[in-house]
């Protein structure tokens, strides 16, 4: 699959990238997976899994807490399909042909550049818990009746559990996922999924 191959390249590139740097204990490379669907509801339905690179930076850090900055470049594959044809109301240009375009089941490619901030909290010397609020632009593919293709933005909210083993952080990670333009588009509806993330990081 597609998909797998830009996993193994993106993976190879920073197993190369992290080989070659010196570590100082403040960043952090990795790869993460994640998979999720839409809340349920009669309008739509929206699968949809993810690859992520991620780049960790801590720049602050307290008796208690640690503070990161995430940045986190996602290919996202879903894919949607609207169930309430009455969604398209009848005010909408050529709605009748909307309507069955819609109601196709569509793959929508996702294109993401997340940016985060994260608070840690330490539990001995191997755990961690922490909570995560992200926020990127992105460009879709695919035009639906919840949102335009083109130009649009997503915003994460997680919670997350770590364990470390020598330089490398393994890590799970429930997420809430909302996806709109901000009305940039004629369409903003916009999608909102529950997703649970899998990671491993190396510490440089």
């Amino acid at each position: 699959m597609i998909q797998k191959r830009i996993f193994y390249i993106v993976l190879l590139f920073v197993v190369i990238q992290v080989s070659g740097q010196q570590r100082n204990g403040n960043y952090s490379v990795g790869l993460g997976y994640g998979f999720g669907s839409e809340f349920n509801n009669a309008d739509y339905t929206f699968d949809n899994h993810f690859y992520k690179l991620q780049l960790y930076c801590r720049i602050k850090e307290t008796r208690n807490f640690q503070f990161e900055i995430l940045v986190q470049p996602e290919i996202n594959f879903g894919k949607h399909q609207l169930l309430n044809l009455y969604f398209v109301k009848p005010e909408t240009p050529d709605f009748e042909q909307k309507r069955i375009e819609y109601m196709q089941l569509k793959d929508v490619h996702e294109y993401v550049l997340n940016v985060g901030f994260l608070i840690r909290k330490p539990i001995g010397k191997m755990y961690s818990c922490y909570i995560l609020g992200s926020v990127g632009p992105m460009i879709s593919d695919t035009e639906t009746e919840r949102m335009s293709k083109g130009f649009a933005f997503a915003d994460v909210l997680a919670v997350g559990f770590t364990v470390d083993y020598d330089r490398f952080q393994l890590d799970i990670r429930p997420s809430l996922r909302h996806v709109s333009n901000a009305g940039l588009g004629s369409s903003n509806a916009g999608y909102n999924t529950k997703n649970i993330e899998l990671g491993i990081s190396y510490q440089l």
